[in-house]
Parts: structure tokens; sequence; C-alpha cells
């Protein structure tokens, strides 16, 4: 290219960014964004506002006391550096919540505060991954898990989940698909997009298969305080010290924009993990963990607790009434604010898919759904995701519209 007459080099880009595929889920949140904005969309001039199932954010903020801490904080002037690991404070509020949640004894040396769950992914993946490492993942899984793999130079090797099996990666097929590459697995439970979740006894065979191999089990559980079964409300760290997790403040507890979560580790990879903590972001927010001492307090529990039973009422409204219109959902999701439904009733399949679908809705009935292509590519283009993290008044009048435009 050329710049007043002198010829410049454009900058060459990293090839690492060729294994990223691109988000989206956040380009049909653009557009139905941008739709909303129009006057199709404008009750003044006649137009149905849009209703907003496609993005996973809790419509629900961060309870008072959660608010009230933040701004005691700014004002006690609480924004200096924090040690990399975190406050030793919230990291003992965390280890106590396992322990009355879930009934494990995690030490909070081994907790590890972080920048969002998506810090805690990325460094665990720097820490664990060398290039060409193979990671197995679940098809279909969050597009972000296996970009983080793909980041830390590995490669993620998506293995077809079918219903049966809770779309979920099973302990028999992680060990026919290892080989002499694959160095992990990446799980997510309950999952995004599909809200289900491992069984307890079937995730301590996955860990024990990826133990006799020498390899690691990194588990999101970013949604595990919103499960709605007892059964799938039980946390892989069960499983022993060497199961590394992934969790936050973002959909439990409401935290989205605040960007803070955590990572378990066992002891012996806390320094490393702290290493890379402290050059990458030096530590996460010192407001927002101070803010977080409050997540654990006995008013703001109960709160996140009638809060969950909201999300499980929606999705016992939800599910009945998309399978009901044919948008069939084949696993009731057991936690989590998604549906993973299927649309090929109503579409073509092998043209533009739920890619097609989903445009249909948006511009007919002024809904928002995600297409399946972002998480996989086993049999996605059946698929669509709904989140019910919206209201139930939202959910209400998304479900006439779409019984109105598939009638």
């Amino acid at each position: 290219m050329e710049l007043d007459g002198v010829k410049v080099r454009q900058v060459q880009l990293a090839k690492r960014l060729d294994r990223i595929d691109p988000f989206y889920v956040m380009e049909c949140a653009k557009a139905a964004a941008a739709l909303a904005r129009s006057p199709a969309c404008d009750p003044a001039t006649g137009g149905e506002p849009m209703i907003f199932l496609n993005i996973g954010e809790p419509d629900f903020t961060a309870p008072p006391l959660v608010q009230e801490a933040a701004v005691r904080a700014v004002r006690a002037g609480h924004s200096q550096y924090t040690d990399a690991c975190g406050l030793p404070a919230l990291r003992e509020r965390i280890s106590a919540w396992y322990t009355t949640r879930f009934g494990l004894n995690i030490a909070p040396q081994r907790i590890v505060v972080t920048a969002g769950a998506s810090a805690a992914l990325q460094l665990a993946c720097l820490a664990l991954v060398n290039p060409g490492d193979e990671v197995l993942l679940p098809d279909p899984s969050y597009p972000c898990n296996r970009h983080f793999v793909a980041a830390a130079e590995g490669v993620p090797v998506l293995l077809p989940a079918s219903a049966a099996e809770r779309f979920q990666l099973s302990a028999a097929g992680v060990a026919a698909a290892w080989n002499e590459r694959t160095r992990g697995v990446l799980l997510a439970s309950p999952s995004n997009p599909t809200g289900t979740s491992i069984d307890a006894a079937e995730m301590g065979r996955i860990v024990h298969e990826v133990g006799a191999r020498g390899g690691f089990t990194l588990v999101d559980e970013i949604y595990l305080g919103l499960s709605f079964d007892e059964r799938y409300s039980r946390s892989a760290l069960e499983h022993g010290a060497d199961v590394i997790s992934i969790n936050s403040f973002s959909k439990y507890f409401n935290m989205t924009g605040w960007r803070l979560g955590w990572l378990v580790v066992p002891e012996d990879m806390v320094s490393a993990v702290e290493k890379l903590a402290q050059n990458l972001y030096i530590c996460a927010s010192s407001l927002a963990q101070h803010a977080a001492l409050a997540c654990f307090q006995a008013e703001s529990i109960a709160e996140y607790e009638r809060r969950r039973q909201e999300f499980k009422a929606r999705r016992d409204f939800l599910v009945p009434a998309l399978n009901q219109m044919g948008l069939t959902v084949p696993v009731l999701p057991d936690g989590a604010f998604y549906a993973w439904a299927d649309c090929s009733a109503h579409a073509d399949i092998e043209a533009g898919g739920s890619w097609d679908f989903c445009d249909r809705v948006l511009h007919q009935a002024h809904v928002a759904l995600t297409p399946g292509r972002d998480f996989g590519r086993a049999e996605t283009a059946r698929f669509v995701r709904l989140s019910y993290a919206n209201s139930m008044g939202q959910l209400e009048e998304a479900v006439q519209r779409l019984r109105r435009l598939l009638a």
C-alpha cells in the first residue's frame, strides 16, 4: 500500500489467528442490535421490539450487598494491585463455599482468582498445552474453549457427542480417541450451549482414563451454581486433586461485566499459574474482588438461590413450549440457562440450516436466537441455542411470536 506516495509495508499478523474462527454469536448479536434500532422494531411506528434470546447473560445484576461492598471499596480506596492469585480473604471465602455447597475441602492456596473465567482458561491452557498437543472436547461445545487451546498453539479435537451421551464426552469415547499426541480433555459441566452436565460417575471414569494416560482433566464449571437437578449438582473436583476447575462470578453470582473468575489447580501448579498471571495482567480487578466478598454472605446466597429457582421456572416453561412447536430439545437442560433445540422440522438442513432459520426468526418475528454454527461441526446446522436468561414476560412473548411464525 502507499501513503502520500511512499510505499508502506502492511503489518503481518500472527499465523495463530488462522486457527481461530470468527465468533458468530457476536456477529448475530450485532445484526440483532442493528435491527432493534430500526423502525421495524420501534413501537412508535407500529413495530415489535426485539426480544433477545441469543446472549448468555443473566438479566439479574449483582445483588444489593455486592453493590454496596463495591461502593465501600471505592470510598476506602481499595483500588491498589492485589496478589496475582487474588485477595487471601476472597480465596478463603471461595474455599468455604466449596465446603458448604459441595462438601469439598479445597485449600485456599489452590484457588487462583482471575480476570474472569476467560483468563482462567487462558492461564490453564498456557500452563498445560505445548505446540502440537491435542486436547479433546465435545462437539457441540463453547467455541472460545477450543480457541484458547488453539491460542496456546495446541490442537483442539472435537469429538461428536450425541443426545444419548447428553452432548458430553464419555470415558469410552476419550479412551478410543486418545493417541500419542493427546495431552488432555477440556469439558464443561453444565455445558454451553446445551445446558447438560456429565453424570458424576461418568466424570469419575473420564478422570480415571485421562489420569492413567498422564493427561490433564480441565473442567469449565462456570454454570455449576445454576444446577437444577441434585444428580448433577456436583463438582468434578470431588474426583481428586489433579482435576483443574474453572469457575466465574459471572453466571450464578450475576457479575458478568465485573470480569472476575477463579481457577482451582493442584498445589504444585499454583506457582506456574501465578507467574503467568503476574506477566499477563498482574491481578484481577481489586474493586471487583472486594465486592465479591459480599457474594458469600447469607443474604446474598439466599438471593442467588431465589434467582436459581427463577431460571428453573423459565426452563420449565420454555422447553415444553419449544417441543410443542417442533423445535425439539432432545435433552432437558439440567443447568445453566440454555436450550439446544433441533430446528430441522422448520429449516432446510442441506441449505442454510439453523443459520437461515435464525435469520428468518430475527427478521419476521423479531426474536434473536443463536445458530448452532459456532458450537462445532457435528450436526450443528440442525440446532439453535436459546438463552432463557431473559425475563419470563419476554420468554412468553417470544413463544407467542414463534408460534405465529411457525404455525
